[in-house]
């Protein structure tokens, strides 16, 4: 049987993809497993020389308590940092070249009237005007509070930061679980650390010294250290966030002062839902939006990818281009003229995209065959940069680096032959257009 392809396995963006493309991280998992690592060993020392003391001379409620609070600790972190943020879709070239056709401008590069296409659109946001910018990597006018991270490559709606102790974008799909994680880690940090010093109290009154008692529990001081130092700045994490949730903010808006007056002149929120607690119930209890993505959708044909170079090819005989994933490109010429640009990968067989005229050569043997590109002269070169422009997303501008003295490059655009660059939008959600 043969494979089928996920469309996580293409997916363009800089992420990890676990359990058949369920789980969505990061790349960079490092610092997340340290987290997972100090609360686990803390918890489970708490647990192990604790509890049993303080179950006995107080009551069992205290094991009980920290259990709960340990689980759901573990249970939002996971929640937060296995999930999509809200990534958008990256344009289709279709819609890419639509976009391009917007912005452009009919004057010619060299008038002196010439000025670059507007990157910026302007929309009303409950009064007031927001600017959407336009995302260079994924072709599309930002949606209101989105913004591109530069770790994952990806655009995310309502990005609020990376945060690299979670593994994860914390954005609109998962910020009530990144606050729920916080918070229920500061509980966390507190009690733990007010049940190991009561434990060292509790020690010192049966006519112990308190280095005795140091002696007999010296875990319950390493879990009231490690609580003592986190507890700082866990708290004042759960502090910062809470004000931003009470104020329906993001960090990046927060440290951009996108709401902060200039020039004596007040600026109003245009997301805030008119109080605290409206803007509390919005952001912790409000719908949950969809996922723009389809992770675990199955590749097909008119969804394939054409993904882009990574690497620099080499001039062997048959001239194939080495293109990332399981694709290559191929010059191939008929020998009466023709060359054909073709493309072979994982989701369709070989595919001719274009063809040109070649000019002609003193001497042409009959029968197909295949041509390097290094023996192509610089007009065929040129012909085939102008004239194979076919909507394709490989950029082939370093096709031949090896042959520097040529100044011909080729260089595909756009895509004609794949109907999507990530291939990945849900089929039962329409494009997002953030408003």
């Amino acid at each position: 049987m043969p494979h089928a392809t996920r469309k996580w396995e293409i997916y363009p963006g800089r992420n990890r993809f676990c359990c058949e493309g369920r789980i969505m991280m990061a790349k960079q998992v490092g610092i997340f497993y340290v987290t997972v690592g100090l609360i686990v060993a803390t918890s489970c020392t708490f647990f192990i020389f604790d509890c049993p003391f303080l179950a006995v001379k107080i009551t069992p409620a205290i094991p009980a308590v920290g259990g709960l609070l340990f689980t759901f600790v573990l249970a939002t972190l996971f929640r937060t940092s296995f999930s999509d943020p809200g990534v958008i879709p990256r344009a289709t070239p279709d819609e890419a070249a639509d976009i391009e056709k917007q912005i452009e401008v009919p004057n010619s590069p060299n008038s002196p009237t010439y000025r670059p296409p507007p990157r910026t659109k302007e929309v009303v946001v409950c009064g007031q005007v927001v600017k959407l910018k336009f995302c260079f990597t994924c072709k599309i006018f930002r949606p209101p509070r989105a913004s591109h991270c530069s770790i994952c490559d990806n655009c995310v709606d309502g990005f609020d930061h990376h945060c690299p102790w979670i593994g994860n974008c914390v954005g609109r799909r998962n910020y009530r679980y990144f606050y729920s994680f916080i918070v229920s880690l500061a509980f966390m940090c507190v009690f733990i650390f007010a049940c190991a010093v009561t434990h060292l109290v509790l020690l010192t009154r049966d006519d112990k010294p308190f280095l005795d008692a140091i002696k007999e529990s010296p875990a319950s001081v390493l879990v009231a250290i490690v609580c003592f130092f986190s507890v700082w700045s866990v708290l004042g994490l759960a502090g910062f966030h809470t004000y931003l949730t009470t104020s329906n903010q993001t960090t990046n808006e927060d440290i951009k002062g996108s709401f902060t007056g200039k020039r004596g002149q007040e600026k109003v929120n245009p997301y805030s839902k008119g109080g605290v607690c409206a803007n509390c119930l919005f952001i912790l209890c409000g719908p949950m939006p969809p996922s723009f993505i389809d992770r675990r959708g199955f590749v097909t044909p008119e969804h394939s990818i054409a993904p882009p170079i990574d690497s620099a090819p080499t001039t062997s005989p048959t001239s194939a281009v080495p293109i990332q994933g399981s694709s290559e490109v191929r010059l191939l010429s008929n020998g009466k003229g023709h060359v054909t640009v073709s493309v072979s990968n994982a989701g369709s067989r070989k595919q001719a995209i274009g063809s040109i005229q070649e000019p002609k050569r003193p001497e042409v043997e009959s029968g197909v065959s295949l041509q390097p590109l290094s023996t192509l002269s610089a007009s065929s070169l040129q012909l085939l940069h102008e004239r194979t422009m076919i909507n394709t997303d490989l950029d082939l501008d370093s096709l031949d680096e090896s042959a520097s003295s040529n100044p011909c490059h080729v260089h595909l655009e756009s895509a004609s032959v794949t109907s999507s660059q990530t291939g990945l939008l849900h089929p039962l959600v329409p494009r997002y257009n953030g408003l």
